[in-house]
């Protein structure tokens, strides 16, 4: 937009104003409004290793605590195209959670306690309100995770984005014993595999399910869905389970290989990831009954099994090796902590010889699907 004005000096030909960041369409006071207004969401995400506030250009933290030898691991990750869902739906302050997860239960997997978190939102066009529900929602996962919220940037994209839209990343960073690092080393065979029930499809595989639910089954995101016994929205919002204070529970009190984050590729190529050469983790379809979400989508979009189980968690959003004679000890742990838990398998000598890589293996057939 061009603005125009009359020269002071009394010359009436109008003379171009130069042009502004607004004009451009980065809004610095919208900008300094959201973060007004998000500072006691962040402020309440903290530990009191943090070291300073909001406004610094680096957040301090203190590495506190008798460590003998501690190692620092890192994790980036963001939420994907879940996003599309909070976007047409207008609802902001949910995906911040799956953000957290997204990150810290990766951190968890070496055995390493999440200790703080930095975001970044690029948005089309800062919408104060809507910064502040994003991170609202990423402040309620760093208090669930027992992280702190050590800062982050939110940039204004305009051009390259459209108004309405906006991306989440972060960078979480946890601490871990050296010689308590989990990993595939620790993997022996006779070992149990231990599922924990997810939350639904979490954050992977919405590009999917949004091309069958919604492109092609043409269904509305506020309407009621019987199986789900809410609206289809609130179904596909709802937030990826945070695992991270489970997994520290787990690895306290049992003797925890190590551990397999479910995300993209599935169940049986995440897990492969944690097994060492030589060596098959055989898993039972049997023992249970993936989410109704699950079999509405493989039902109308004719998904095939393989195509499904590559694509989304199937109803298990993380998984612990532990020696055989914890596995009652580590079941117990998981059910006093609220958390559905089985025996999905074992650890046995992969039948194709030594040197074959780790694997992951399903057999059977779930009791419903």
């Amino acid at each position: 937009m061009t603005n125009q004005d009359s020269d002071p000096a009394g010359d009436s030909t109008p003379v171009r104003r130069g042009a502004s960041y607004a004009d451009a369409g980065v809004d610095i006071d919208a900008g300094d409004r959201a973060v007004r207004l998000f500072a006691p969401h962040a402020k309440r995400a903290s530990r009191p290793e943090v070291l300073g506030g909001i406004g610094g250009f680096a957040g301090l933290f203190a590495l506190k605590g008798n460590y003998r030898e501690p190692v620092l691991a890192s994790s980036t990750d963001g939420v994907g195209t879940k996003l599309a869902i909070a976007q047409a739906m207008d609802k902001h302050d949910t995906v911040g959670r799956d953000l957290v997860a997204m990150v810290v239960d990766d951190l968890v997997v070496c055995g390493a306690e999440p200790l703080f978190l930095q975001d970044y939102i690029a948005v089309g066009k800062v919408v104060p309100e809507t910064v502040a529900e994003l991170v609202k929602g990423i402040a309620d996962g760093c208090v669930e995770a027992g992280c702190a919220l050590l800062g982050g940037e939110t940039a204004e994209h305009p051009g390259l984005m459209e108004d309405a839209h906006y991306d989440l990343s972060a960078t979480g960073v946890g601490v871990v014993e050296a010689d308590s690092v989990l990993s595939p080393d620790r993997v022996r065979p006779g070992d149990v595999v231990i599922a924990m029930g997810s939350s639904g499809l979490h954050s992977n595989g919405y590009s999917l399910a949004r091309k069958v639910l919604l492109e092609w089954g043409h269904m509305d995101l506020g309407g009621h869905v019987e199986e789900f016994g809410r609206t289809l929205g609130e179904e596909l919002l709802e937030p990826t389970r945070i695992y991270a204070k489970d997994c520290l529970a787990l690895t306290a009190e049992t003797d925890v290989r190590t551990f397999c984050h479910v995300t993209g590729g599935g169940l049986a190529e995440n897990l492969a990831r944690v097994i060492p050469d030589g060596l098959l983790a055989e898993l039972d379809r049997g023992t249970w009954t993936p989410d109704p979400v699950f079999a509405m989508i493989a039902q109308r979009g004719r998904v095939e099994r393989l195509e499904m189980e590559r694509t989304f968690n199937m109803g298990i959003g993380m998984v612990a090796i532990v020696a055989p004679e914890d596995t009652d000890r580590a079941l117990a742990v998981l059910t006093a902590r609220h958390l559905n838990s089985w025996v999905l398998g074992s650890i046995t000598k992969s039948h194709n010889g030594k040197d074959h890589a780790g694997a992951a293996a399903l057999k059977g057939e779930h009791p419903r699907f």
